[in-house]
């Protein structure tokens, strides 16, 4: 272990682990740490140039996040927007439809939701609960979900001519990964809030997710508004590389003096298509 005056005989990072390597301390788990945090920094910068420039040029920009319960959607929303300015982005969770919502036209209540003239809005679930989520836990009749099935490409190519900048992304786990952040959140009191009963049937309807999973994807990918699928049995390299993927779409200013690599790895970011290696099938 380190001492009192191993701390003060360190000045620099390299100090400190050279001071490791000579007493053979295990410090792996720290530096992958500090690596990530400084990568997440740097990038978080450019999230903040990216958000300057989509105010400038009055772009309307939104980012859905979808994938399977405790897929780290909310985690990764949280690194994208820390340090973005709250007057220009909104992070949207819809509960429950209310009565009179759910006897609306189902796209409504997202409508007034997209984005204005210089804004960025993350999309916590979005209008593809009716795609997966609800028919699998029965919120929804097969008529609704059909219908929804037909109206979601022309929904999608409306907002396409309108101008409007849509990042649909899919964070996918394996049913081992999902189990342990499961049991992780009942253990975890400052996690057990986002614990529900649909998550507890997450597993045992791991395969039903599946089919309606590919049958979304089959049907809703376009070239117009494409599925990015993130591999995110690591939170931290979800994170980054999703981040990474944003910053890439954007020609915006500033661009071209970044002090770190805006490309993602493509093999944790694929554009969906229908051989594509999947974790959570």
């Amino acid at each position: 272990m380190f001492l009192p005056e191993d701390l003060l005989n360190a000045k620099k990072r390299k100090d400190l682990i050279a001071i490791a390597n000579q007493k053979e301390l295990d410090i792996s788990r720290v530096l992958n740490r500090l690596r990530y945090e400084e990568e997440l920094r740097l990038l978080q910068i450019e999230l903040v140039n990216l958000q300057r420039w989509v105010i400038k040029k009055k772009l309307r920009v939104a980012i859905i996040f979808e994938g399977r319960d405790a897929a780290g959607k909310g985690g990764a929303i949280k690194r994208f927007t820390e340090h973005l300015n709250p007057r220009s982005m909104r992070v949207v969770a819809l509960s429950k439809p209310t009565d009179v919502e759910g006897g609306q036209w189902y796209f409504r209540r997202y409508i007034k939701e997209l984005p204005n003239p210089g804004e960025i809005v993350f999309f916590d679930r979005s209008w593809y609960n009716r795609a997966v989520v609800e028919p699998v836990m029965g919120f929804c009749n097969k008529q609704d979900y059909k219908q929804f099935m037909v109206q979601v490409p022309g929904f999608e190519h409306m907002l396409y001519e309108d101008g409007v900048q849509l990042i649909k992304f899919w964070f996918s786990i394996s049913k081992k990964e999902q189990k342990k952040r499961i049991e992780s959140r009942l253990l975890n009191p400052l996690k057990k809030w986002k614990f529900s009963p649909v998550d507890k049937k997450g597993q045992a309807l791991w395969d039903k997710y599946s089919s309606y999973k590919e049958q979304m994807f089959s049907k809703t990918h376009t070239t117009f508004s494409p599925w990015i699928i993130v591999k995110a049995n690591s939170k931290k390299t979800a994170r980054l590389e999703s981040i990474r993927y944003v910053l890439s779409r954007f020609d915006y200013t500033r661009k071209t003096k970044h002090k770190t690599s805006i490309l993602p790895d493509p093999n944790i970011v694929l554009r969906y298509y229908r051989h594509i290696e999947q974790i959570d099938i």
